[in-house]
């Protein structure tokens, strides 16, 4: 197949673009700033139509991850740039495959499942689940969030493309061992003894390990029935203060320092980030991927963990031996 991933030169579209070029697809990247690769890279602005729009005649599938990162202050600047980096180029890929004489089969469109309601309760799948709403005392960066995901949806509703079918890629936290991304993030918490639960612990954790966040684009891409917005999260998420107690386990280290609301608050704003990220509740379930037959290999964060340290063990490994 010849798969096309706009804003893919981040952490997620490396993991795509590297598996799907393995498997011996045809991978195409667009970027603001093409680099050396395996695959090739075209570069593109996020925002018009240039030579880039070549590269949808006879797609098989269109993979637009792009956006800035929203692990940031949530400034008015930055709320700005956020805003306009998930609409710009979800519109402009929208136009890009409306004028193609032979469009792609399919749209994967970058989502969130923060897009769902803060909650303690019922899980929240793609029929069910209640879009937007906060505690009422949470702070409008919860807010912001959900507006963001719920606008970049709507994007692509309103984007003519009939002869293209249409997926929203509801994902939660993918958790994979490269360097900076959220997994190795938290893997250093517990190494340095501060893996302990954040605020009171209460708090779900949506995850998917990154053989079946690529699996599950896959199984996208092929399976015509599935449309609209779907899950991407493994079918067990669990509370934080759960979830980091399995991380040090499978990290091997038996205590991790908690930390109250307020020592996060702190260190989100010494890092340049929001504890959202942290705090926010988010409890999603994977309804249409079960239901359509798609099988987990890691649907249990136990097992995931497990392997991600042995990954990330791994990786160590061979790096001092290059060295």
């Amino acid at each position: 197949m010849k798969i096309v991933i706009p804003g893919g030169s981040g952490h997620l579209g490396t993991l795509l673009a590297s598996s799907f070029h393995e498997s011996g697809h045809e991978v195409v990247v667009l970027s603001r700033a093409p680099r050396k690769s395996p695959w090739r890279t075209v570069r593109w602005d996020g925002e018009n139509l240039g030579e880039w729009v070549q590269e949808f005649e006879g797609a098989d599938a269109i993979i637009n991850l792009a956006g800035q990162s929203v692990n940031c202050r949530y400034t008015q600047e930055n709320r700005k740039i956020i805003t306009d980096s998930r609409i710009k180029s979800t519109n402009i890929v929208g136009k890009a495959i409306a004028q193609a004489w032979n469009p792609p089969r399919v749209w994967l469109q970058a989502s969130t499942a923060t897009i769902y309601a803060h909650t303690f309760g019922s899980p929240h799948d793609e029929a069910t689940g209640i879009i937007g709403g906060a505690e009422p005392n949470a702070p409008d960066t919860w807010r912001f969030s959900i507006d963001v995901a719920t606008s970049w949806e709507r994007a692509m509703r309103e984007s003519a493309t009939p002869n293209t079918r249409r997926v929203a890629m509801r994902t939660a936290i993918v958790m994979h061992a490269t360097p900076g991304a959220p997994f190795d993030i938290l893997l250093r918490l517990v190494r340095y003894g501060l893996g302990g639960q954040a605020g009171d612990g209460r708090q779900y954790m949506s995850w998917i390990h990154e053989r079946d966040f690529v699996n599950a684009v896959m199984w996208l891409i092929e399976h015509e029935t599935l449309e609209g917005p779907v899950n991407l999260a493994s079918p067990n998420p669990l509370t934080n203060a759960e979830f980091m107690r399995v991380l040090r386990s499978a990290c091997g280290v038996s205590l991790g320092l908690p930390a109250a609301e307020w020592m996060l608050e702190l260190g989100a704003f010494i890092m340049g980030s929001e504890t959202e990220l942290i705090l926010k509740s988010r409890r999603v379930v994977p309804a249409k991927l079960l239901k359509s037959g798609f099988t987990f290999a890691f649907p249990k964060w136990s097992d995931a963990a497990r392997d991600l340290c042995q990954s990330y063990r791994n990786s160590a490994k061979a790096n001092r031996l290059a060295i």
